[in-house]
């Protein structure tokens, strides 16, 4: 069992947890995923590390309410554990294995949308301690739905917001803001973008004109975690490649966007019509206990 240590709500129905697991935490590095259980009948949950501290043992996941499995987990408070905490697994980003030199030649902006805010958390905090300023795009629909702004502002060189309503910063738009910055003479050598598989595939295209090298994480396709299931197959250049064991991270050029969205839509369906099945469940439930009289 893994101790929840702390909870946080960051915005409506994404929660921050911080999970006791030295061995995970001893081990952990910047664009790694955990395979998480909420209890023993639970489905596998990949989620990709949002920190680490090797110090105090802890790991720190964020979680959107999407399924019945994540509202599982969710649901959980601090002082109760997980059942499953298993990890780290994937490959660490590019730039932790390369050398240190290299890396602080470069000029990095990292784009992250919704809740794929959290995982670009530990890359941006990565770089900073080892003395690379990068810049940050932060985008949400709203104000409400911004997670880690504050966080963020201590590690990155600069901040940037866009909500798509106008609410915080920039209105519109991480693409847009992106190519405003480009236009008003901000260089870069690499892009990294987390968050919906539209957003990264837009911001794919976007970088493609400007010749800026991409990284996109595709923990989103991902199911069981250790390649077996074969749910997280996508292409990449022209091959098959499996998300959980040869990514998370792939150029963004070279990603079959199209392919995984259509993947993804399939799973979203069957989660859909799971959560419909579980509601019906618990409203008969209510029903047979006399809750909705």
């Amino acid at each position: 069992m893994f101790p929840i240590l702390e909870k946080r709500c960051l915005a409506p129905g994404i929660y921050l947890m911080k999970i006791l697991a030295p061995r995970v935490a001893r081990s952990a590095r910047p664009g790694q995923f955990v395979i998480v259980r909420a209890d023993e009948r639970g489905e596998r949950v990949p989620l990709t590390i949002a920190d680490y501290d090797p110090e105090a043992g802890s790991v720190t996941i964020v979680t959107q309410t999407i399924g019945v499995s994540t509202r599982k987990i969710c649901a959980l408070e601090a002082g109760e554990s997980l059942a499953d905490f298993a990890g780290p697994l994937g490959h660490p980003s590019e730039f932790v294995t390369q050398p240190l030199d290299e890396v602080r030649r470069k000029r990095y902006v990292f784009i992250a949308g919704g809740v794929g805010t959290a995982p670009v958390y530990p890359q941006v905090k990565w770089l900073h301690e080892h003395g690379v300023a990068v810049d940050v795009i932060i985008g949400a629909k709203n104000r409400e739905m911004l997670i880690y702004t504050d966080a963020m502002r201590a590690v990155a060189g600069n901040l940037y917001i866009a909500t798509d309503d106008g609410s915080e910063g920039f209105k519109g738009l991480v693409t847009q803001l992106l190519e405003k910055r480009i236009a008003e003479g901000a260089h870069y050598d690499e892009c990294v973008a987390i968050g919906p598989m539209i957003m990264m595939k837009f911001v794919a295209l976007t970088t493609l004109k400007y010749g800026l090298r991409t990284t996109v994480s595709l923990n989103a396709l991902m199911v069981d975690g250790t390649g077996m299931c074969g749910a997280c197959r996508v292409t990449v250049g022209g091959r098959t490649r499996f998300t959980c064991v040869d990514g998370p991270e792939f150029d963004a050029h070279q990603v079959d966007f199209d392919e995984a969205m259509r993947r993804q839509g399939m799973y979203r369906s069957e989660e859909q019509r799971r959560a419909a099945l579980a509601a019906e469940r618990e409203a008969g439930h209510r029903c047979k206990i006399g809750l909705d009289k």
